[in-house]
């Protein structure tokens, strides 16, 4: 992407009609056509399990990062660097987070290394492109090296973001999307770090899209709720996989779909690349 921009800005530089080359395609058009393709930006994604691709083989579970391409136009890469089981720390410090608990309640870091995932976003990110943050469901595990405290989960957010910003990259954080809990016939709350979420986002300037209430209220519209825990039959167990947290495919799609959604209603400025 980022040779494509210089390639893009080049051509543009040489008078009468741009033509930009875009992956193997060739785009000719009016300025304004060839404006909106030099401007296309990259997506990228940090997350755990709800967020990342399926393995090899495709099979539950799928995140939604893996389906959120298929609401932007053609042109929009996206990165999906979200990894199974990791609170933000340890996507952040992948191995360099230990398993004891210091004096201040946090785990203790071996070393301020990052890990090669964060370096490779640092070093790829650039002007216009979008950065999406969701954590906070492996965050509230009490023991290390995933357990991260509230301070520390919004200090680290806040640090994803203003990396982001020194690089002309817009920030997004995102609550974390909800398992499948039933009380009664209705689908209710059930993720930490709500709060964190939000106030990390206001300190850091970075637009908050509140995917736990929006997926509560998803699962509600369909239905999924009462169920006799058996998450593998059904309207449940077309979403979710044989639990109540990660999702198969068509899942995926929906939760996918409902960032689309919100980055539409709240004007995030991605909006203009969804299809």
């Amino acid at each position: 992407m980022r040779i494509r921009r210089m390639m893009i800005a080049a051509l543009l530089g040489l008078g009468g009609t741009a033509v930009a080359v875009v992956g193997q395609s060739v785009c000719g058009g009016s300025p304004a056509a060839a404006a909106e393709v030099q401007a296309a930006p990259e997506v990228w994604i940090a997350g755990d399990s709800t967020v990342a691709n399926p393995g090899s083989s495709g099979a539950c579970p799928v995140g939604w990062g893996n389906k959120i391409g298929s609401y932007l136009v053609d042109g929009v890469a996206v990165h999906n660097s979200a990894v199974g089981g990791r609170s933000v720390q340890t996507w952040m410090y992948e191995g360099n987070v230990t398993g004891t608990i210091g004096s201040d309640g946090e785990c203790v870091l071996s070393s301020q290394t990052v890990s090669a995932r964060w370096q490779a976003m640092l070093d790829g990110m650039g002007a216009g492109d979008y950065l999406f943050i969701q954590f906070g469901i492996n965050d509230g595990s009490a023991t290390c090296p995933r357990h991260v405290g509230s301070a520390r989960y919004q200090a680290l957010l806040r640090t994803m973001a203003a990396a982001a910003k020194a690089r002309g990259t817009t920030p997004v954080f995102l609550t974390p999307v909800a398992a499948i809990t039933c009380s009664g016939a209705s689908a209710v709350g059930n993720r930490g770090f709500l709060t964190e979420t939000r106030t990390a986002g206001s300190a850091a300037g970075a637009t908050v899209i509140d995917l736990h209430a929006r997926s509560v209220t998803l699962y509600n519209s369909l239905k999924l709720c009462p169920n006799n825990g058996d998450y593998s039959t059904g309207a449940v167990g077309a979403f979710f996989c044989a639990d109540h947290t990660h999702f198969e495919a068509a899942g995926a799609q929906q939760i996918a779909g409902l960032v689309a959604a919100a980055i539409r209603a709240q004007g995030i400025g991605l909006a203009a690349y969804l299809r």
